[in-house]
């Protein structure tokens, strides 16, 4: 690892620190933060340093944009979610820029926190399936408890949407899936 590199999951790590909402005794977005770097480590071992900061910036200072300050619904939702991607992106590229990145590889870390050219930028869509896969293993089955079956199996056929041929087929080799939602994996 650089050290330009170290210096900036540092200081993203310290944002994250000052989560003042609690994951296993862990600021939430901190242990996001790292799940998300283990589980690129595990997918993609040779990731870019852009697509290696983006991924630990996925979440950083998520608290600061509360969905309740957004309208209910579908539409109130993606408007705080685009928020979010922004100022994900904006927090990232500055640290980015502090610790010497040129323009180039700040610019391609902003476009993969804004999910700018999924499914047409191989590097913006491994973010995208490190996210399904971090969701998969550590967030689903808490989301499954709290929601109906038919909440469930959308969410399911989403997140397969957004996911790669190739994650999706690795998804059925990793996951225990049950056979109404495993066929949203299958190509």
């Amino acid at each position: 690892m650089t050290t330009a590199l170290a210096r900036v999951i540092d200081a993203i790590d310290a944002a994250n620190a000052k989560d003042p909402r609690q994951d296993e005794g862990q600021p939430e977005a901190l242990l996001y933060g790292q799940r998300m770097s283990e589980e690129l480590a595990r997918l993609f071992p040779d990731a870019s340093e852009p697509l290696q900061i983006a991924a630990r910036g996925q979440h950083v200072e998520r608290w600061k944009l509360a969905r309740s300050e957004y309208p209910e619904g579908r539409a109130g939702y993606l408007a705080w979610r685009r928020a979010q991607a922004e100022h994900h992106a904006e927090v990232v590229c500055t640290l980015m820029e502090t610790e010497g990145y040129g323009v180039e590889d700040t610019e391609a870390a902003g476009r993969m926190l804004r999910k700018q050219g999924i499914k047409r930028d191989t590097e913006v869509q491994a973010l995208e399936d490190v996210i399904c896969f971090v969701f998969l293993k550590w967030y689903f089955a808490p989301f499954a408890e709290k929601h109906s079956p038919e909440k469930i199996e959308s969410i399911v056929q989403k997140t397969a949407r957004k996911m790669s041929s190739e994650a999706r087929a690795r998804v059925l080799t990793e996951f225990d899936l049950p056979a109404p939602l495993a066929t949203a994996f299958q190509d």
